[in-house]
């Protein structure tokens, strides 16, 4: 019952950005893809990952796995990654139309423009509001760990 409301609230609340990741979805159909929490998961062989509304993209590779060898797998910071980007997906449930402006482009500005400074004063991923918001979502809704306070540079 809870992914049924899940995808009907995100197909209504959240339908502009639904939509784009709709097309997002239809550009890249022949990726990985699979459910998780009532959200379609596209694993794409690129760097960045995203969120739009019902659709989520996350990298096959995370590019700050290799920072964390020894301490945690590809595939544990994968799952960190899914949960972090699932968390966006609540932002899209409670925001609706505002989760683009609110969300989106200050996410987006902060993933490109903030790498450098991230990595030279090691200043972690969640400490921008949008992202350590969606941290706490994506725990406290599949009770998982996410990306939290790790570095990724």
């Amino acid at each position: 019952m809870k992914k049924i409301l899940y995808t009907i609230w995100q197909c209504t609340w959240g339908i502009l950005q639904t939509l784009l990741g709709l097309i997002m979805f239809m550009l890249h159909f022949k990726s990985r893809h699979f459910v998780y929490h009532g959200a379609i998961i596209t694993e794409w062989n690129t760097k960045s990952s995203i969120s739009l509304g019902l659709f989520v993209f996350v990298t096959s590779e995370p590019y700050f796995a290799k920072k964390y060898e020894g301490q945690l797998s590809v595939s544990e910071c994968s799952r960190r990654l899914l949960v972090h980007e699932y968390g966006h997906t609540i932002q899209s449930l409670i925001l609706g139309p505002l989760y683009l402006i609110m969300i989106g482009i200050p996410s987006t500005l902060w993933g490109f423009f903030g790498a450098k400074k991230r990595k030279d004063k090691q200043v972690a991923y969640g400490s921008f509001f949008t992202e350590g918001w969606a941290n706490s979502f994506g725990e406290w809704v599949t009770g998982e760990k996410s990306i939290g306070n790790m570095v990724l540079d």
